[in-house]
């Protein structure tokens, strides 16, 4: 058995308050209701890193990213502290892609140039739509006009790397409209495009009332095509299932969630993934969703929602969940070093997706053909 190596370490964030909860969204998010404990919650998120500091003493972090929620509710001087106490109990690497993600809603001038100026280096828009129509559909709480005023506000305060969300398939939405998001997302030539469908997930409002006016899968597939052609067109080198970015622009940090990277995970209901060498095991680890619960125990063990030691059996179908996502597919040398096991173990695989026409495989790398990147689902159930 190969030795399990620790790969590149990431950390996330999570700031779970958002000022509406929207009628699609399945993430640990929840409305605002009268003003947020910002300080409180703080101070929680360090008891509760030096909680999980065991787990990561001596690695570099390479990427910080603060997701939610809707972390640009939190005002500069709360981000300025979280990561100067990461730093302080961290090594970070000096080059570390630290992004926040913000809401056009809550977008505000001075609080970019105090985002910026706490070390924060790469902002995360999301869009959406430029749609007004859409983005009532969607139940967001900006307009076209207050978005495109939104990522011009964090441009002139100096942010240059910058990512916008967009989603198709929306409710009422044609091809020629997803065409048109596209075109004003591109006038703002930002460095970044993440461009995904909109999907029912349980456990939403949208799952138990579906909208009115969702295109169906033929139409929602003409409206992918046709935007990916957009995108290469424009420059945005699409290198995930639904990424594209300008040469050198890719995210640092989900690239390390695809590549099977490790990241620790603080905050109310975040997940980590950590390579524990000694022990040559993976852990993944969580902590309770709900922010008062959280809070209440941050820093103790009564914090962590679950611990799950990943059973080498597991790990070639988590490996596959995530790297196959890259065009770039992975080095089978990779998928040694960061699983523990050998490449014999998923050779009979390999080669039924091969002769599917699903993988290109030779002695070094596996990359998804067009045809898998297609049938991405039917790819990965064969390492389960």
């Amino acid at each position: 058995m190969p030795d399990l190596i620790p790969p590149p370490l990431s950390l996330y964030v999570h700031l779970p308050w958002c000022v509406r909860k929207c009628p699609y969204c399945d993430f640990n998010s929840h409305g605002a209701r009268g003003e947020l404990p910002f300080d409180d919650y703080v101070a929680a998120l360090v008891r509760d890193l030096e909680h999980d500091l065991p787990l990561v003493w001596g690695r570099t972090v390479h990427s910080v990213f603060f997701g939610g929620g809707t972390p640009s509710l939190f005002p500069a001087a709360a981000i300025e502290a979280i990561l100067s106490a990461a730093s302080a109990r961290l090594r970070f690497a000096p080059d570390a892609e630290i992004t926040l993600e913000a809401n056009p809603g809550t977008a505000e001038h001075d609080r970019f140039e105090g985002y910026r100026a706490a070390g924060v280096n790469r902002i995360s828009f999301g869009i959406q739509s430029f749609d007004d129509g859409c983005l009532q559909r969607l139940g967001r709480i900006h307009d076209s006009r207050e978005a495109e005023a939104a990522v011009k506000l964090a441009q002139d305060a100096g942010f240059d790397n910058l990512n916008l969300d967009l989603m198709y398939a929306l409710p009422g939405q044609d091809l020629a409209m997803a065409e048109r998001d596209l075109e004003r997302a591109f006038a703002l030539q930002p460095a970044h495009i993440s461009h995904y469908q909109l999907t029912l997930e349980p456990n939403t409002v949208f799952y138990a009332r579906p909208p009115q006016g969702i295109p169906d899968d033929d139409l929602a597939w003409d409206i992918q095509e046709h935007c990916q052609a957009l995108l290469a067109g424009a420059g945005y080198g699409h290198y995930e299932t639904s990424a594209y970015a300008r040469p050198g622009r890719q995210c640092a940090h989900n690239l390390n969630y695809w590549r099977y990277g490790d990241y620790l995970g603080i905050g109310a209901g975040a997940h980590g993934k950590i390579t524990l060498g000694a022990e040559q095991a993976i852990l993944r680890r969580w902590k309770h969703k709900h922010p008062a619960t959280w809070m209440a125990a941050a820093g103790t063990d009564q914090a962590i929602g679950g611990n799950d030691r990943i059973a080498p059996a597991q790990r070639p179908f988590e490996y596959m969940l995530n790297a196959l996502r890259l065009h770039e597919g992975f080095a089978l040398a990779d998928f040694e070093v960061r699983t523990g096991l050998p490449r014999a173990r998923i050779a009979a695989a390999l080669e039924q997706a091969r002769a599917n026409g699903w993988l290109q495989v030779d002695d070094v790398r596996v990359a998804p053909t067009a045809l898998g990147r297609r049938f991405a689902n039917d790819v990965i159930s064969l390492f389960l």
